[in-house]
């Protein structure tokens, strides 16, 4: 029996785009992919992407800000950046693990001077659609 491959989402802080895109793997794609997410850092949980994601029908309430070093597996098929931070500062993995950088926008950059609301929510939820887009073309888009 084929394992499903591993896939870590990875981000500056694991805040808020690996953890959407975690969510998404998780809940649309649980049954060809094995998925995570981490950030370079920790920077804790979004609480404007957790509302965006719950709007969706995903919950990611109970999802944790975790490092590579904390996460329960150390080796992954794909390793997705979806930061250009993250992308420059992405730690070493096994030559055997195949990098994919997409980028998206970062919400809390991009709505650092709004207030909370509809504004800042609307910029939240196209990152949202942006990153589910994505996932729903895996595997497919890593070529397996």
């Amino acid at each position: 029996m084929n394992e499903k491959p591993r896939v870590l989402f990875l981000c500056t802080g694991n805040s808020c785009r690996s953890q959407m895109a975690e969510g998404y793997a998780k809940a649309l794609k649980y049954d060809v992919l094995e998925s995570y997410s981490a950030g370079v850092e920790k920077h804790g949980m979004n609480p404007h992407a957790v509302k965006v994601m719950a709007e969706d029908g995903v919950d990611i309430s109970t999802h944790q800000s975790n490092t590579t070093d904390e996460l329960p597996v150390g080796e992954f098929d794909y390793v997705v950046t979806v930061c250009d931070s993250a992308k420059e500062r992405c730690p070493y993995f096994p030559a055997k693990t195949r990098l994919i950088h997409r980028s998206f926008p970062d919400p809390p950059s991009l709505t650092k001077d709004m207030e909370d609301g509809e504004e800042k929510l609307a910029v939240y939820r196209q990152v949202r659609d942006e990153i589910r887009a994505f996932v729903e073309t895996l595997p497919g888009a890593f070529g397996i």
